[in-house]
C-alpha cells in the first residue's frame, strides 16, 4: 500500500478583521513535505497516525507540506492557491498511490473560495482519478458541502468537543480507508441538514449522551461511521449549520434512514444543546458568591480559536472597576506589550498600555501600572491531545493583584500550563479569565471549583443575530 498524506487547515472568521496570510500559516505551522517533526501536530493526525501504524502494515507513505494558521479572518487568495498547488504537487510527484489522507479543517474561506476544502478535494480527485481512496478528517465545526462528500470516499469529524480525540478519529480514518481499499466494505454517504447552527459541548448533556450514541452505532449493522458537523457560526457561507453525515457499507437507504433519525433528535435537542452565557457584570457576581475558587470565567467572544483577536479588555476593564484582586486572565495577545516587559526585566514596575489594539470589538486599551513577574521566550503551551501549542514569548506581568499573561503568537487557553509556567498559582486565585470557548475546558476544569460561560462583545460573539450574515442560506435557528 502507497499512501499520500498532507494538510492544509484553518477556521475562517469572515467577520474577523485580520487577514490569514502566508505569514499566518509559517508562525502557527508550516512544514514542507518530509519535513514535519517527531511530534503530533493539531491537524496532521492522519500523518501522525500513519507514522504509528504504516510500518508494521508494510506500508509506504509519502508525506507532503503541512501547512496550518491560527483561525482568523479570511485567508488571501495568494495564501490559499500557493499552499494548494504546493500540496499538489507533492501529491502529483508521489503518484500512483494507492489511498490519499489528508489533514483538513472544513471552514476554510479564501477570498474566491467559499469552500476552499471542497476545492482542494475535487482538484485531488482529478489527479489520482476515481479508482485511488480518498479521506479527509476535519473537525465539526466545519460547512458540510455537497462538494466535500462527492470528491472523498471517507470523512471523519472529530467528535468531542474539546477536540480531545483527534487522534483517536485519524485511526478511524486510516481503518475505513484501508478498508475501501481493500475492498472489504464500500462507503456510501447520507447527509442530512438540521437547518440549524448547534455547537455542541461533550462535556455535558444532552451532547455527551448522544454523542455517545452514535458512537455505540459505528461499527454495527451495516453502519461504518457517523460524523456531526456542528457547523461554524463565524462563517457566513451558504452552507454553514449543523447536518449529520451517515456512512453505511454500501446501502443508501440506511444510511438516509439513520441520518435523517439523528438529525431529528438533534433538532429536538436544539434548546438544550446551547451553552449557558452569562454577561460580565453577571458572570463575576456569580465567581465572586461562589464558595472558594478558582472560578474559571470562559471569555469566548475573545476566542483565538474561533478568529478572535485574543486582546479583548471589557472583562479585564470591569475586574479592574470593581477592585476585585486574586484575579488572573489569559492569554492576552500583545507583543508590543511583551517587548516591553522584556525590556524592563523580571521585578520592573512600569506603565503599560494592554491590549484593545486591533478594532472596536477588542475594546479601548488599559493603561495600568504593572510588575514583571516572569518572562519565558518561546513558550509551549499542552494542547488537547499531547501536542504543544506555540505561544512565543511571554511575559506574566501584575498590577493590583491580578496577574496577565501576555503572549505574541495569537493562542486560545488550553493549558493550565500556560499559567503554571510563568509561576502564576491558579489555586491562588478566585477568579481565572480564560481567552477560550471551550477548548480550555479539558485542562482547566481540573482545578476549577465552578465554570462559568461569559457573554462580552467579542468577534467570537454568541449573539448570532448581530452578525451581518449575507450567504447563509435561511431559514436557519436560531436567526
Amino acid at each position: 500500500m502507497r499512501v499520500f498524506t498532507a494538510t492544509l487547515a484553518t477556521e475562517t472568521n469572515t467577520f474577523a478583521p485580520m487577514p490569514t496570510g502566508l505569514a499566518s500559516y509559517k508562525e502557527r505551522g508550516y512544514f514542507a513535505a518530509g519535513q514535519h517533526p517527531d511530534e503530533l501536530t493539531f491537524f496532521a493526525a492522519p500523518l501522525w497516525a500513519l507514522r504509528q501504524r504504516a510500518p508494521a502494515l508494510g506500508w509506504q507513505v509519502v508525506e507532503g507540506m503541512v501547512a496550518m494558521a491560527q483561525p482568523s479572518g479570511t485567508t488571501t487568495r495568494v495564501a490559499y492557491e500557493t499552499l494548494r498547488d504546493e500540496l499538489l504537487a507533492d501529491l502529483r510527484a508521489a503518484l500512483p498511490v494507492d489511498m490519499v489522507l489528508l489533514g483538513l479543517h472544513g471552514a476554510m474561506v479564501a477570498d474566491g473560495y467559499d469552500d476552499c476544502e471542497g476545492d482542494l478535494l475535487q482538484r485531488v480527485r482529478t489527479l489520482v482519478g476515481p479508482g485511488v481512496v480518498v479521506g479527509a478528517e476535519l473537525d465539526p465545526h466545519h460547512h458540510l458541502t455537497e462538494a466535500k462528500v462527492r470528491h472523498a470516499d471517507v470523512l471523519v469529524a472529530f467528535k468531542e468537543y474539546p477536540h480531545t480525540d483527534i487522534v483517536d478519529r485519524a485511526h478511524e480514518l486510516i481503518d475505513l480507508c484501508a478498508a475501501t481499499v481493500a475492498k472489504k466494505i464500500k462507503p456510501v454517504a447520507a447527509v442530512v441538514d438540521c437547518r440549524m447552527i448547534a455547537m455542541m459541548h461533550t462535556t455535558r448533556q444532552p451532547a455527551r449522551g448522544f454523542v455517545d450514541r452514535i458512537q455505540a452505532l459505528e461499527g454495527r449493522d451495516g453502519i461504518l461511521s457517523i460524523s456531526i458537523t456542528h457547523g461554524f457560526p463565524w462563517g457566513d457561507v451558504p452552507d454553514m449549520g449543523t447536518r449529520v453525515l451517515v456512512y453505511a457499507d454500501g446501502d443508501a437507504a440506511k444510511a438516509q434512514a439513520l441520518a435523517r433519525q439523528l438529525a431529528d433528535e438533534l433538532i429536538g435537542l436544539r434548546e438544550q444543546l446551547q451553552s449557558p452565557q452569562k454577561g460580565i457584570d453577571e458572570s463575576l457576581d456569580e465567581a465572586l458568591a461562589f464558595d472558594g475558587g478558582p472560578v474559571v470565567i470562559a471569555d469566548s467572544a475573545d476566542n483565538p480559536g474561533g478568529g478572535a483577536p485574543g486582546d479583548s479588555t471589557f472583562i479585564l476593564r470591569r475586574i479592574v472597576e470593581r477592585g476585585i484582586t486574586d484575579a488572573a486572565l489569559g492569554p492576552l495577545w500583545d507583543p508590543i506589550a511583551v517587548g516591553l516587559a522584556f525590556e524592563a526585566g523580571v521585578g520592573a514596575t512600569l506603565p503599560m498600555r494592554l491590549g484593545g489594539k486591533i478594532g472596536p470589538l477588542s475594546g479601548q486599551p488599559m493603561d495600568l501600572m504593572c510588575t514583571v513577574k516572569a518572562l519565558q521566550r518561546d513558550m509551549l503551551m499542552s494542547g488537547l491531545s499531547g501536542e504543544k501549542q506555540p505561544l512565543g514569548n511571554c511575559a506574566l506581568i501584575e498590577s493590583g493583584g491580578i496577574q496577565i499573561v501576555l503572549i505574541t503568537v495569537r493562542s486560545q487557553a488550553m493549558g493550565t500550563d500556560l499559567f503554571t509556567q510563568l509561576g502564576c498559582d491558579l489555586a491562588s486565585r478566585k477568579i481565572v479569565v480564560v481567552k477560550s470557548s471551550q477548548h480550555f475546558y479539558a485542562s482547566f476544569s481540573k482545578v476549577a471549583r465552578q465554570v462559568v460561560y461569559a457573554s462580552a462583545p467579542g468577534v467570537v460573539t454568541n449573539d448570532l443575530k448581530s452578525l451581518p450574515y449575507r450567504k447563509i442560506k435561511r431559514p436557519l435557528w436560531p436567526l
